[in-house]
């Protein structure tokens, strides 16, 4: 007699017993459920068992003994007289062991779970997230005001919070945030709001590099900082330092052109950063060619989503449900699964290529290549596309209550390595106009953090240091 069915997550033939097949039916109750058939070969054929009776009644203790579960097994007969044991299998709500050790299936395989595989397996068990435990030792005055200004700006113009209702301290924010759990902060406040979350999560940065080609790197950049600020520095670094972009005029309208949309780019960062696995020791990783970015996140996909389903409607499962809910209440992001649709739609008004996502090395890799606009544009005007390497080092004393984006940051250091460099020099540094140049050297001087002395053309810079160390 031949069962007719094949081995796979939830079936499993054996043609004798062996007490290391408890992993399995662990395995089993901590997946799918499943059944496990003694006396069966390979190909599902009945090859029969001699001991039937003594495993029918060992069987089960041993699993009671070292799971704690009542199991069914049950004796059949094939249609030649030959016995053999089946073992159904229940899917357990909660996390079930055996002796001390915790096991799933794979497809036809069964694995140990161990370290921060373990933690996230135990937690989903029990209906909770990774960023819903508690940190200990973390206070409100631990955190980054910058972060908070951040999510208030924010906030109050995507209409999120009314202007009144912001006007409330950090820990009442947080409260209303309910990013308290039995009076300590959750993880996923303290990865919104900490201004070095490394310090409890390796990986918890934004890495991005310049490619000449898969192998050959030019240059990179590091995003640290609260997850709220890694956002919009990355995106300043991105479109300031590693991609330049070109002009064209429709009628008399002058248009900036860069070759896939600061938007939609925006929207799958904010993807990544929501649905990476922070257990994994592994930062948000961007390459950057001259006509392409690969952005790429560790953490598998959700059960129910499928890559293929991301452009269609689709049930929006974050990974980490409570640094989504900061980054919605923001207005950063959209609920109910709808990213992609905005960056479908970004695309199309700017004429760009859809991004292509894929599965990649444990995680989730999105492509975005240059429009045909953009690769036109650049051939027709003879213009190579590729960024200057910018450092963006600033080597002087600046306090961290003087907020600064990333483009003040580098004509503070030009000014420092150029005291006579003129405006016109550093728009073409920057490839930014020089209107957007002057308003960020009247943002400096306000902050008090540069100073013209003599006339315009045979001046000089001169760039205030503080006492205060930037860390």
């Amino acid at each position: 007699m031949i069962i007719d069915k094949t081995e796979n997550q939830d079936i499993e033939f054996k043609q004798n017993w062996q007490d290391e097949y408890l992993k399995w039916i662990c395995a089993f109750a901590n997946t799918q459920g499943g059944t496990l058939y003694i006396g069966v070969e390979d190909d599902g054929n009945v090859c029969g068992t001699n001991d039937y009776k003594k495993l029918s009644e060992t069987i089960p203790l041993k699993i009671r003994q070292s799971m704690g579960l009542l199991s069914d097994v049950s004796v059949l007969d094939d249609e030649n007289g030959l016995k053999y044991l089946m073992i159904k299998v229940d899917k357990y709500k909660t996390p079930v062991s055996c002796h001390g050790k915790y096991f799933k299936r794979a497809g036809t395989t069964t694995q140990e779970v161990t370290g921060f595989e373990l933690n996230e397996f135990i937690l989903k068990a029990y209906g909770l997230t990774w960023d819903a435990a508690t940190m200990p030792d973390v206070e409100v005055h631990d955190l980054d005001d910058r972060a908070f200004k951040v999510f208030k700006i924010w906030a109050e113009r995507n209409n999120r919070f009314r202007a009144e209702d912001l006007q409330i301290n950090n820990e009442e924010l947080l409260q209303n945030l309910r990013s308290y759990e039995k009076g300590r902060l959750t993880r996923g406040a303290v990865m919104a709001f900490h201004p070095d979350p490394e310090k409890w999560v390796i990986g918890a940065y934004i890495k991005i590099g310049y490619f000449a080609n898969d192998a050959d790197i030019l240059f990179q950049d590091e995003v640290h900082g609260s997850l709220l600020t890694q956002v919009e520095d990355a995106i300043d670094i991105i479109y300031t330092k590693y991609m330049k972009a070109l002009i064209r005029y429709n009628d008399i309208h002058r248009e900036e052109l860069y070759f896939f949309p600061r938007g939609a780019f925006r929207e799958l960062l904010l993807n990544a950063i929501i649905h990476k696995d922070y257990t994994q020791p592994y930062p948000i990783q961007i390459r950057i060619f001259k006509d392409k970015i690969d952005i790429w996140n560790i953490g598998s996909m959700p059960e129910t989503v499928r890559v293929e389903d991301l452009y269609r409607r689709h049930p929006s499962v974050p990974r980490n449900p409570k640094i989504a809910d900061v980054f919605f209440k923001c207005g950063f992001v959209e609920s109910w699964g709808r990213g992609y649709f905005k960056i479908q739609a970004i695309c199309k008004e700017n004429g760009a290529k859809l991004p292509q996502p894929c599965i990649l090395a444990g995680g989730l890799s999105v492509v975005c290549n240059a429009s045909a606009a953009y690769k036109k544009l650049a051939k027709g005007i003879g213009v190579d596309s590729s960024p200057r390497n910018v450092s963006l080092n600033v080597p002087l004393n600046v306090p961290l209550n003087v907020p600064l984006n990333v483009r003040e940051k580098i004509i503070l250091e030009l000014m420092i390595k150029n005291q006579s460099i003129t405006i016109k020099e550093i728009s073409n540094v920057l490839d930014i106009t020089e209107k957007t140049i002057k308003r960020d050297i009247v943002s400096l001087k306000g902050k008090k953090l540069i100073n013209r002395q003599g006339s315009k053309k045979g001046g000089k810079w001169i760039v205030m240091h503080s006492d205060t160390s930037s860390g």
